[in-house]
């Protein structure tokens, strides 16, 4: 009987030792397809998915999230009102501090010409909450979106916010283009 269980022991130790090798090759397989397609991977925000849930800016792992609002400049309307500068549910539209959409106070606003303002975001104090994102997207030109910023991120393995994005908008990109951006829409739309 002895005899039967150590065939047995040896048996199984030859498949799990098969089934090794097997999933050890299919890994260095896809360890070549990758070196051969660009390899290195980092995480990003499609912005055309992304739906400023604000999960961005309490789920990373980092303190200060790495996720940033980014500022088309190309698509701004350069508005006296802004709607991802000025919260839309404020009561007096004027340019007060208490009326500003940003909870980090990341937009500044500069006088351009009448009736035009340029705005600007301090990336340093954007906190990634996606609220002026929100803001423009519903009411504005959706000139301003969120990206993650590759000289913060920790590229994790697993990244946090990925995990519980809602809209599957955080995704793995070619580290050779680390960036989706958003693109002015033409006229004739």
């Amino acid at each position: 009987m002895a005899e039967h269980d150590a065939k047995t022991s040896r048996r199984e130790f030859l498949r799990g030792g098969f089934a090794g090798v097997g999933f050890l090759a299919l890994g260095g397989a896809a360890g070549v397809l990758s070196h051969r397609s660009g390899g290195r991977t980092v995480w990003q925000i499609d912005p055309y998915k992304c739906i400023q849930c604000g999960k961005c800016a309490t789920d990373c792992v980092l303190e200060v999230s790495a996720v940033k609002c980014v500022h088309v400049y190309a698509m701004c309307g350069y508005c006296e009102i802004c709607t991802g500068f000025i919260d839309g549910g404020a009561s007096n539209a004027g340019g007060g501090a208490e009326n500003e959409a940003c909870p980090a106070g990341a937009i500044s606003r500069s006088f351009v010409e009448d009736p035009y303002y340029k705005y600007d975001i301090d990336e340093e104090l954007c906190i990634g909450c996606g609220k002026c994102v929100k803001g423009c997207e519903a009411f504005g030109n959706g000139s301003l979106f969120l990206q993650i910023r590759h000289d913060r991120c920790l590229n994790c393995n697993h990244c946090s916010i990925a995990a519980v994005c809602p809209s599957g908008a955080i995704q793995r990109v070619p580290a050779d283009q680390p960036y989706l951006l958003k693109e002015p829409r033409p006229l004739d739309e």
